[in-house]
């Protein structure tokens, strides 16, 4: 399968307030104790100007360790850069059966072909996930949940993902939605490609 994603998915402007919103806040409201240590490697940052064009973004990902999620701003929308753990792309085979579109099948919510499988990311790189992170119910900003077990707000059998505080929605590590939520689609993914194995070009889908 290429690494090389279509063109097929634009997301929707942002203005500059709600943006500094979700990236800055998160959902209004949102309280809670991160269980697990993740912390953020340093964001690309591309000119005002480059922004405002919807310029595609250039990232270094050789920093990025397992567990380790950035945020990239990109069309003036926050793009996650996530990188998982084995464990954590293990639980993926539990989550299967309880996600509303396991394989990113559809089409109102347009997924890259070669996204559309478990790990939503190319073979040669499927520890990485690549999505825009806000929420396809009202536009609110998922927070880690990465810890198993019960909690508030959560199922007992609760493998790890991310929750969307504002109306419950829960997905699973591949940002994939489970059946029942407010949530209508999984996160989105953005074209981007891979210039080489450490650096993203996240806004085009030319190959390397």
């Amino acid at each position: 399968m290429s690494d090389a994603p279509p063109s097929n998915f634009t997301p929707a402007p942002m203005d500059s307030s709600k943006r500094t919103w979700l990236i800055a806040s998160g959902c209004a409201g949102a309280v809670g104790t991160v269980a697990l240590a993740t912390p953020f490697v340093e964001s690309f940052s591309p000119s005002e100007r480059a922004k405002a064009a919807g310029a595609p973004v250039e990232v270094d990902i050789s920093a990025l360790q397992p567990g380790e999620r950035m945020i990239v701003e990109w069309r003036g929308q926050p793009v996650w850069v996530f990188k998982r753990t084995p464990e954590m792309l293990a639980t993926l085979k539990t989550t299967d059966s309880e996600v509303a579109d396991p394989l990113s099948k559809r089409t109102d919510f347009p997924t890259p072909v070669w996204a559309q499988n478990e790990d939503r990311a190319p073979e040669a790189h499927k520890d990485i996930l690549v999505v825009v992170g806000i929420c396809t119910h009202l536009g609110c900003s998922p927070v880690e949940k990465f810890k198993a077990g019960p909690q508030p707000s959560l199922p007992d059998n609760w493998v790890g993902g991310f929750f969307c505080p504002c109306h419950g929605s829960t997905f699973d590590f591949s940002a994939r939605v489970f059946k029942n939520k407010p949530a209508p689609a999984n996160l989105l993914v953005p074209p981007y490609t891979y210039l080489s194995d450490t650096r993203l070009l996240i806004g085009e889908d030319k190959k390397a």
